[in-house]
């Protein structure tokens, strides 16, 4: 069974999900969620299912003290779940097309350094986007640029707001990631 670990830093819808969707899966299991939010609600939702998890700062990451914990938990894929710090070159490194990311626009549009969660889908409607969707991609040493895993678009209406575009990408991310994950499980057995 290949091993999942997660970074997140916010509520952990995502991770949750993932977590539910490996539960009575032989492909895979989630084995710890780290997070740089000691206040994060992923926190609340792995201990929920008994996933461990592992708080650390930014200074662990650049430093190498979160690479070291990473290595004992011996992931066959990390998974970046609304994680807003940007990736260290020692983690892509130790594991080099094993990091992936979920980003909520089609990228390369809307992507790059700022650019998350809200921001995104205010910037789509000003923009009068007619279309948005998600991007899963490997995560390399720049925000969003790494190769394209996945996409799915959706249609958006001129009535659409930030609050209802967030919504249907939420319904995309709860859809694709789980199963974009075990693919990417699969294919590298």
């Amino acid at each position: 069974m290949k091993r999942i670990l997660i970074f997140a830093s916010g509520s952990g819808s995502n991770a949750e999900n993932i977590i539910k969707y490996f539960e009575n899966r032989s492909t895979g299991t989630v084995v710890a969620v780290f997070s740089n939010n000691s206040k994060a609600g992923v926190l609340d939702r792995a201990k929920k299912f008994g996933v461990p998890t592992v708080i650390f700062s930014k200074e662990e990451l650049n430093t190498g003290k979160v690479l070291q914990n990473v290595l004992g938990f011996q992931p066959d894929l990390i998974v970046l779940a609304g994680f807003l710090l940007k990736f260290t070159e020692d983690l892509i490194n130790a594991f080099p097309n094993a990091v992936i990311n979920i980003h909520p626009a089609l990228l390369p549009k809307f992507g790059g350094k700022g650019m998350y969660g809200m921001h995104i889908h205010k910037a789509v409607v000003e923009n009068k986007e007619i279309e948005t969707g998600i991007t899963i991609h490997y995560v390399n040493e720049n925000y969003d640029e790494g190769n394209i895993v996945f996409q799915q678009n959706v249609a958006l209406l001129e009535t659409d707001t930030a609050e209802s575009v967030a919504e249907k990408i939420h319904e995309l991310e709860q859809k694709h990631f789980p199963e974009i994950i075990e693919q990417l499980l699969i294919s590298n057995l």
